[in-house]
């Protein structure tokens, strides 16, 4: 009766907010600071490098998680909508002549002439 477009699914809609905050600025801006703070304390030595990696490595999934999760959807869908949507053809076609060119970096440069001597000193 009250139902509207955006009432419809009032939890779901929430969801979707959090995921988009955690999953857009906010969470590039956090990977940064992150990464800045490993960076830093890995170069004071207080950190180990292990410890750094893992750090980079979870700020490379979090942000990679939305690719991650459509290649794994990718890999349950039906043959025909996957190898559909992924075939892509270009025509080849065949090079045009290329021009040679006259340089070649193996031949050694003109030699300068020298000064002719005129009889008078300087």
């Amino acid at each position: 009766m009250f139902e509207t477009t955006a009432n419809a699914q009032p939890i779901a809609a929430a969801m979707g907010w959090i995921v988009d905050v955690l999953l857009g600025e906010v969470a590039a801006t956090l990977c940064v600071i992150a990464i800045a703070f490993v960076g830093y304390s890995m170069l004071t030595g207080r950190l180990a490098i292990r410890r750094g990696a893992q750090v980079v490595l979870g700020c490379f999934v979090l942000l990679g998680a939305p690719a991650i999760a459509a290649g794994m959807v990718g890999l349950w869908e039906p043959e025909g909508r996957a190898a559909r949507s992924a075939v892509v053809v270009y025509e080849a076609r065949p090079r045009g002549e290329l021009v040679p060119s006259g340089y070649s970096p193996y031949l050694a440069p003109e030699p300068v002439p020298a000064p002719q001597e005129t009889g008078t000193p300087p």
